[in-house]
């Protein structure tokens, strides 16, 4: 999954792509890298964001999903607003990506019931602006696993396919570092049957990580190769799915991962 941030602010790239022909550019070049699904986003989830309002993120969204779809390139929606999903959907978005798990608008999961396409249902504590405040674990992998399970609960109830479902555990939000590194390590035990999508790229602890010699985290765009390492480690856990900034080196991580999980198997 290549990501187009249709953002001025977001934490990884904001601005780059803010323009609609640079961001449908943009998601033409992540699928010649060799992206199977492009997920565009017209909302920054970086911690501390402010929510843009419905009509803004429609603008930003709609046109660039419109066109990629008409070129015939697989399209997701990153977004917590139902009415937004819904908008995407009719411009021709084959997936949801709702970040909230459904918590962030109690119409999304109602909408999607009859749409019979995948919904990325996240591990989620809260917004953006006070989620650090709320990564607070006994049992990292416990917790998330129950209240993601508790989420696929709600939703399903709620009219949603439980085979259109995919986890994500959320890395980065409400979790501090060494809670990701925690979940990427036990990455089997939170899905059950379910499919998991993994979002680590560019994300705040892997710049901590990889601390410079002057004590500063290394900057968002110079961690590529870390998450290349995550991404053929989750791909070899069993992931389904990985959400990157960068295509091609991660494309070629996920088929390294395929082809020892196939040795394995052999």
């Amino acid at each position: 999954m290549g990501v187009v941030n249709v953002t001025p602010d977001s934490f990884s790239d904001g601005g780059a792509w803010f323009d609609p022909d640079k961001a449908i550019g943009h998601g033409h070049d992540l699928v010649h890298e060799g992206a199977d699904l492009i997920d565009v986003g017209g909302e920054s989830t970086r911690p501390g964001a402010q929510r843009v309002s419905l009509a803004e993120e429609l603008r930003r969204v709609v046109p660039v999903i419109e066109a990629l779809a008409a070129d015939g390139i697989p399209v997701s929606v990153d977004t917590m607003r139902a009415e937004v999903a819904e908008a995407a959907i009719g411009a021709g978005a084959r997936l949801v990506n709702d970040v909230s798990g459904g918590l962030a608008d109690p119409d999304m999961a109602r909408m999607l019931a009859g749409a019979g396409i995948p919904y990325v249902v996240m591990h989620w504590r809260g917004h953006s602006r006070d989620m650090d405040h709320r990564a607070e674990y006994a049992d990292v992998v416990a917790e998330v696993r129950a209240e993601l399970h508790e989420r696929v609960d709600a939703v399903v109830a709620q009219g949603v396919d439980p085979s259109m479902i995919v986890l994500d555990p959320g890395l980065g939000f409400a979790k501090k570092a060494h809670h990701n590194w925690t979940l990427l390590a036990r990455l089997g035990e939170l899905s059950g049957d379910l499919p998991v999508l993994v979002g680590a790229s560019r994300k705040r602890f892997l710049g901590r990580l990889l601390t410079e010699p002057d004590g500063h985290p290394r900057p968002f765009t110079d961690c590529d190769d870390a998450t290349v390492a995550v991404t053929a480690l989750s791909a070899a856990a069993g992931a389904w799915c990985v959400r990157v900034h960068r295509v091609r080196p991660n494309a070629d991580a996920v088929r390294v991962a395929a082809a020892v999980r196939a040795a394995g198997r052999g």
